[in-house]
């Protein structure tokens, strides 16, 4: 007689659920892709190859750091401000498989808030002074605002809510980028003497708008991917939905706010000149999407629709408020991060549909948001001006009109088309022999 297949349910749920996040740690991994076509195509060709760098070592530095010393840092945030003890601070670095597993799904959420800070200081921003700050996110500025909250402290005893990072994340990376790039000061170029603001294009839209949708596939492991646990073994002994039962609302919600950020953004181009910017575009989906951040889970869809639309409408309002003010935040980062996630934060309890409005938790919102930009703001600003004390936080002139690709990396992304030199009589390459950025050189017979 064959008996039947006898299972563990404990055993099946832990293994589909940890299945599940490193599905999920993947594509936020890959997030990193898009942020990367993203900024690149936002600044000019002779700071390419700088762009892409940073991009590279924020999480070959950053995810160090976090390891080492953030996860660490976290819970022990956590403690001090409950009360609670230190005892197990650093217990994650022997935590084991399934400990490890939770912990690098931590590590990409916090590689996307320092990867953010990037675009907003690109083309000036010296690379080391760049990577000590990356080195910060990771080890202090990231892990102290979710010690706050996600990993149990006193924002989280308050009842502060943030489903999967729209001020935790994105309104801190934001917030971190826009004063950077307040203390880095704009580009040479992009602001006249009078205040009146100068359009320095990108070198490739396509990069850009690549870079947009990859980020936007990506966002599903970080939406989705925060429902973390698919099952649960119940009080019977049997296998039941654990947060998979409304990762169904979070997928939906995560479409749909994607397509109301475009919208709302095509729309304030279209009003204010007739014609739809497609950068701003692309910008106002990802805005869209970061508004979702906090109210994925509890919101309907037509709130979805509602605060997505206003997302992308504010990106293009805000960005042009920091040109007036004179803040050269490249690719849009505060725009589109800092603003929209603390949209997102200040929405929950407007769209809740698991409870009535409640002024009492919009009070609770905002003590939160208001706590964690502060910290962000505060930690950036004492981080960057030491850096500009010291000389490392932005390339001398001459060094940023000649480009940071040459300066900072002695390469020449597109030695064919940047002012390479071209010698009849034999080879012909970038100025003074500098490589090419695939370490080749250029010939007539290319």
């Amino acid at each position: 007689m064959t008996l039947p297949l006898q299972a563990d349910p404990e055993v099946i749920a832990e293994g589909v659920n940890l299945v599940w996040v490193f599905v999920a740690t993947f594509l936020v991994f890959f997030m990193h892709a898009g942020f990367g076509m993203l900024e690149s195509g936002q600044v000019r060709s002779k700071n390419v190859a700088n762009q892409l760098t940073k991009n590279v070592l924020t999480w070959g530095i950053g995810v160090v750091a976090y390891f080492v010393v953030g996860a660490g840092v976290s819970v022990a945030i956590a403690a001090l401000t409950t009360g609670s003890g230190l005892s197990g601070v650093f217990a994650h670095l022997d935590a084991g498989s399934t400990g490890w597993a939770n912990l690098l799904f931590g590590a990409a959420f916090s590689m996307v808030a320092a990867s953010i800070v990037s675009g907003a200081v690109a083309e000036r921003a010296q690379l080391g002074g760049y990577l000590v700050f990356t080195v910060f996110v990771g080890a202090l500025i990231y892990p102290v605002a979710t010690g706050l909250t996600w990993g149990g402290g006193f924002l989280s005893q308050l009842g502060f809510a943030d489903f999967a990072g729209g001020a935790i994340v994105h309104m801190v990376g934001g917030i971190c980028g826009l004063v950077a790039a307040y203390v880095v000061g704009p580009r040479i170029g992009r602001f006249d003497d009078d205040g009146s603001s100068n359009v320095i294009p990108g070198h490739s839209l396509p990069y850009a708008v690549l870079g947009t949708l990859i980020l936007a596939f990506g966002w599903y492991g970080f939406n989705v991917g925060t429902a973390v646990s698919v099952f649960q073994v119940n009080e019977a002994g049997e296998l039941a939905l654990a947060d998979y039962a409304y990762a169904g609302r979070v997928a939906i919600n995560t479409a749909l706010v994607m397509g109301a950020g475009s919208i709302g953004a095509a729309l304030v181009g279209y009003v204010r000149g007739g014609k739809v910017d497609p950068l701003m575009t692309a910008n106002g989906l990802l805005a869209g999407l970061v508004s979702v951040c906090s109210i994925a889970a509890v919101a309907s869809w037509r709130g979805t629709l509602v605060v997505g639309l206003i997302a992308g409408i504010q990106v293009v309002l805000v960005f042009d408020l920091l040109e007036r003010v004179g803040i050269d935040d490249v690719c849009a980062v505060f725009p589109v991060h800092g603003s929209a996630g603390l949209l997102s934060a200040l929405a929950y309890p407007f769209v809740n549909t698991t409870s009535a409005f409640s002024v009492t938790q919009l009070g609770i919102q905002v003590v939160g948001v208001v706590v964690l930009a502060a910290w962000a703001a505060g930690a950036t600003l004492a981080v960057y001006g030491v850096l500009k004390l010291l000389g490392r936080a932005r390339v001398d002139r001459e060094e940023e009109l000649e480009g940071l690709d040459a300066s900072e990396h002695g390469i020449e992304t597109y030695p064919e088309f940047g002012g390479s030199v071209v010698d009849e009589s034999g080879p012909r390459g970038p100025p003074g022999g500098m490589p090419t950025a695939d370490g080749g050189e250029v010939t007539d017979d290319d």
